[in-house]
């Protein structure tokens, strides 16, 4: 089964499709730029740059440099006025994604550009960039603050950043150590992250007409603390599986094309992941069935644009799972098996049966 196209968020402004074909076209584009020490391509969750190939010493690290923003999870911080914890949006998305090659994360930039510059705002979004560094464990170095009149609308922004790690050859995470029979864990997300704003506002703002100050059902927080709960940074648990000496054989984070098109990334081309359906359905949060349902969306389409209650997958030897899970469990984090790896035998490096094409039950 493939992942299929994502129509409703396609309809909601997104083409995933679009922007793979982006990633083909530019794939020479950057690849005739490449310099002694760069590693691997785009595509990756992060680029790595090898020191001592690039003459710096023998022993030299290698670095791990990766750029996200936040999308339009930020037009959420716009409409409740809330706009601390948008800056940890915008560092999880970076360290989590230089996290998977085993980096660890030494600092970080940010870029916030408005068009008229409010004092009070950029403190507060500097202060969620500041938290999401002191989570992640690295130090914000700087950034710039760009003011570009007639670009931005009154109260609006956007938000981007960089991060910088660094990876020793004995500490790379490149998924040559996969092969047949090896374990996925899941690992949980906070929730939504920060993918799929545009397909969320879209079914629950626009079409539903629900507001931001009020419960979606009884049992839930208000909508608008929902839909900011922050993304999560995984920093801890790297650091909890190396300090237990259990070797990682991939690791994925999971944002925007969900389980179709991450997990994928980390493996090498000779496998694929074979998901057991009912234990990833078991790690959805409410707020997922609920844009489902609402949207009617279909079950397929939501794990293609959204990472449905898994944050990150990570790989380990069948032999290593209990070990894993205990030293996981000692840094607060509950590991899922979730599939296995199987042999390649078609296009798809991801099987995940049984998913609906109508929305989730």
């Amino acid at each position: 089964m493939s992942g299929g196209k994502s129509e409703a968020y396609r309809a909601a402004g997104v083409d995933i499709d679009a922007g793979d074909e982006l990633v083909r076209r530019i794939g020479p584009i950057a690849a005739a730029t490449r310099i002694p020490g760069a590693i691997g391509g785009i595509g990756g969750f992060g680029g790595v740059f090898d020191l001592a190939a690039a003459g710096f010493g023998a022993d030299a690290p290698a670095l791990v440099a990766g750029a996200d923003g936040v999308g339009t999870k930020l037009r959420i911080a716009f409409a409740t006025g809330r706009h601390d914890t948008i800056g940890i949006d915008c560092v999880a998305m970076c360290v989590n994604d230089i996290l998977t090659t085993g980096a660890r994360p030494l600092f970080f930039l940010d870029y916030l550009a408005t068009g008229r510059l409010d004092p009070g705002v950029a403190e507060d979004v500097v202060r969620g960039v500041a938290e999401g560094c002191r989570l992640a464990g690295c130090w914000l170095m700087g950034g710039e603050t760009a003011e570009m009149p007639g670009m931005y609308a009154d109260g609006e922004y956007d938000l981007a950043g960089f991060a910088v790690g660094a990876v020793t050859d004995s500490t790379r995470i490149d998924g040559t150590l996969c092969q047949d029979g090896d374990v996925v864990l899941a690992i949980p997300s906070s929730g939504l992250h920060s993918n799929g704003f545009s397909l969320v506002r879209r079914v629950l703002l626009e079409r539903a007409g629900l507001s931001l100050d009020e419960a979606l059902e009884p049992d839930m927080d208000l909508l608008g603390d929902v839909l900011l709960t922050p993304t999560r940074i995984y920093t801890k648990l790297l650091d909890s599986l190396r300090h237990a000496n259990v070797p990682i054989h991939a690791l994925a984070h999971i944002t925007g094309g969900g389980l179709w098109e991450n997990p994928q990334r980390a493996l090498p081309g000779n496998l694929s992941i074979r998901f057991d359906t009912r234990e990833v359905r078991g790690m959805r949060q409410p707020i997922f069935e609920r844009i489902s349902a609402i949207g009617e969306v279909s079950e397929e389409e939501m794990y293609r644009v959204f990472n449905m209650g898994i944050g990150m997958t990570l790989v380990v030897g069948p032999d290593r799972v209990a070990e894993a899970q205990k030293a996981l469990r000692q840094c607060g984090e509950h590991a899922v098996p979730v599939g296995v790896l199987v042999p390649r035998g078609d296009d798809s490096g991801v099987i995940l049966e049984g998913l609906s094409t109508e929305p989730v039950a």
